[in-house]
């Protein structure tokens, strides 16, 4: 919990809570299914709750929001932001129908009332979204291809409505064909854990 209480000091009891449970939870998943990398689940709250968070620093989501995780896997960025935006609504979906399970069940033990998780992959979905947000399931071109219909041509918030991509290394290549348009945001401007220094937040306006 460290790199959260120290970088999130005004997350209320509630949260805290909720944050502190997730360690147990995904430790007791990964025994039955790997959800997260064996090597990895020693890092849950650096790698993969933290750098969900950097969402967070990038935008503050109004109430109401509307927002598709796609590809979530274990819950990420989907969970650590629904916990940090109690009053957005978060829908989380993965190909992937064993993952969309750890999903919902964590979801339930640490009691989030703000997620709903469907197994299906973005193609399928007919739902209008203020933002869709991933971390890295593929080449961002191909990634924009699939969700771009899902962003509702109106909203709420400080920034256009769109996606909101987590990446890490070079990624010159794949802004190319969206340059003018789109935001690359150094996450290590956020956190000074060397871990953040490839990682980037991809922002594509799409309405």
């Amino acid at each position: 919990m460290n790199p959260i209480a120290s970088h999130f000091q005004n997350l209320t009891l509630k949260q805290f809570a909720q944050f502190e449970r997730l360690d147990g939870l995904y430790r007791s998943w990964n025994e039955k299914i790997n959800v997260i990398s064996r090597k990895d689940i020693d890092h849950l709250y650096l790698h993969h709750v933290l750098h969900s968070l950097s969402i967070a620093r990038f935008i503050h989501f109004k109430p109401q929001t509307k927002i598709l995780d796609v590809g979530t896997g274990g819950g990420f960025p989907g969970i650590p932001l629904a916990i940090f935006f109690p009053d957005v609504k978060f829908t989380l979906i993965d190909s992937i129908a064993k993952k969309i399970k750890v999903v919902q069940s964590v979801a339930d033990e640490i009691g989030l009332e703000n997620i709903q998780t469907q197994w299906c992959r973005a193609e399928e979905l007919n739902q209008k979204f203020d933002f869709v947000v991933s971390r890295a399931v593929t080449e961002f071109p191909l990634f924009v291809s699939w969700v771009s219909k899902l962003i509702s041509p109106s909203g709420i918030n400080d920034i256009r409505n769109g996606i909101i991509y987590l990446k890490g290394g070079d990624v010159s290549n794949e802004m190319l064909q969206f340059e003018g348009k789109i935001v690359v945001q150094e996450v290590s401007d956020y956190f000074e854990e060397e871990y953040f220094l490839s990682k980037k937040i991809i922002y594509l306006p799409i309405r």
